[in-house]
């Protein structure tokens, strides 16, 4: 199974590049987010999902491994195939998704391309209950230095990351659900900004929680 490619960019597509490895050119499925920060002749990395079918072998390359995460939890969702989930992430970053499913912000979901109402509503839904794993694992990809191609929504630094995932920990160890934990927090960094600290984040969100 193929994890990682390294190599040049020889083309990009509509929906896919070929990555020049060692002169072997692998046509690579991406989201748009990813493409639009390749560069023909660029050196780059991608995080590769392999699905081998009987008729065909398909890679879909991420920027990090967290995007690879949740291109595969997307897909456990009813009636999301590889296709929507590359497009709901070329509209949304990881960290935008958690957000958008936590706060239940459907509406965000929808812009994606091919993805209606219904289905988007059904992903937020479907998902409510992973949106703290996915917030947790995309801040502390931030936290530790990583970051997505095309980032830049809130919470793309270090600090930002750690103290959102701290403040959602802080929340669940007080006999919070997850889902419950990660929505006030979304919501506490949404009025208090990226720069807000752990203990602003935890005040905030017991107070949106104690509503």
């Amino acid at each position: 199974m193929i994890g990682k490619l390294r190599g040049k960019v020889d083309a990009i597509g509509e929906s896919h590049c070929i990555l020049d490895v060692n002169g072997v050119g692998y046509e690579v499925q991406a989201s748009s987010r990813t493409l639009r920060n390749m560069a023909i002749g660029g050196e780059i990395s991608l995080t590769i999902d392999m699905h081998v079918r009987e008729d065909a072998i398909k890679l879909y390359g991420f920027s990090s491994e967290v995007e690879r995460t949740s291109f595969r939890t997307l897909q456990n969702v009813q009636g999301v195939g590889a296709k929507v989930a590359l497009a709901v992430l070329g509209v949304l970053s990881t960290q935008d998704l958690a957000n958008a499913v936590a706060l239940g912000n459907w509406a965000a979901v929808e812009q994606a391309p091919g993805v209606g109402k219904k289905l988007a509503q059904r992903i937020v839904t479907e998902l409510k209950d992973k949106a703290p794993a996915l917030a947790v694992a995309g801040l502390a990809n931030k936290a530790g230095g990583a970051t997505e191609q095309g980032g830049g929504g809130r919470g793309d630094g270090p600090v930002a990351g750690m103290a959102a995932a701290e403040a959602i920990s802080a929340l669940t160890n007080l006999g919070y659900n997850p889902a419950q934990a990660s929505q006030a927090v979304a919501v506490a960094m949404g009025d208090l900004g990226t720069d807000a600290d752990t203990a602003k984040l935890i005040r905030r969100g017991l107070k949106e929680l104690s509503r």
